[in-house]
């Protein structure tokens, strides 16, 4: 095999390296399509707030998050949701638990409210499902290396409703949306 062969092979051996790495960070989000390439990380998306409506009785269960190449993404799982999930997403000037109105310290530039139509407990029992406690950083979450989120903090569950905080590096375009069991959140790491 010439040079150029030896390079085209080392080449094309790299790009399946990269795809299953991407691919493999892609699932470890829930998400089982893989994300498709694009030139460089250009977004079209705004920092203003997104929302729908939808009332669903499905409980929210885990929250989760994952770095991507061009966006920090965090996966809230509500079982059942089947892309129902009503949500309300945007940045706060402070982050203050609901029922409350007591203030929640959140690190970071903005910080980004993620609100999900989905208690964190058992509507037929009261028994807590999610074990997010008021003030304290998501159980299980590690933003560790992440290029945008800073914090995580966990608001309050009531009247059917749970409401997050992502503490990101500063007011950047996110995107919302609904994947089957999921309510997914990506911040892109540039404007």
């Amino acid at each position: 095999m010439g040079r150029w062969g030896r390079a085209a092979t080392a080449v094309a051996l790299t790009g399946v390296t990269l795809v299953g790495t991407a691919g493999a960070a892609w699932a470890k989000c829930g998400i089982v399509e893989k994300p498709t390439a694009t030139a460089g990380c250009s977004t079209v998306w705004g920092s203003g707030t997104e929302s729908a409506t939808e009332a669903v009785t499905d409980r929210l269960e885990n929250i989760r998050t994952g770095p991507h190449a061009c966006f920090d993404r965090v996966v809230l799982d509500i079982p059942g949701a089947d892309g129902r999930a009503g949500y309300h997403v945007g940045y706060v000037d402070a982050f203050h638990q609901d029922g409350t109105a007591e203030p929640i310290p959140v690190a970071g530039g903005a910080v980004l409210e993620i609100r999900v139509n989905a208690p964190g407990y058992d509507p037929a029992t009261g028994r807590p499902v999610y074990p997010g406690r008021a003030g304290e950083p998501l159980p299980g979450v590690d933003i560790t290396g992440y290029r945008t989120f800073r914090d995580t903090r966990f608001g309050t569950t009531v009247e059917g409703q749970t409401q997050v905080a992502m503490g990101v590096r500063a007011e950047l375009p996110f995107r919302v949306f609904r994947y089957g069991d999921h309510v997914i959140v990506d911040v892109a790491h540039t404007r």
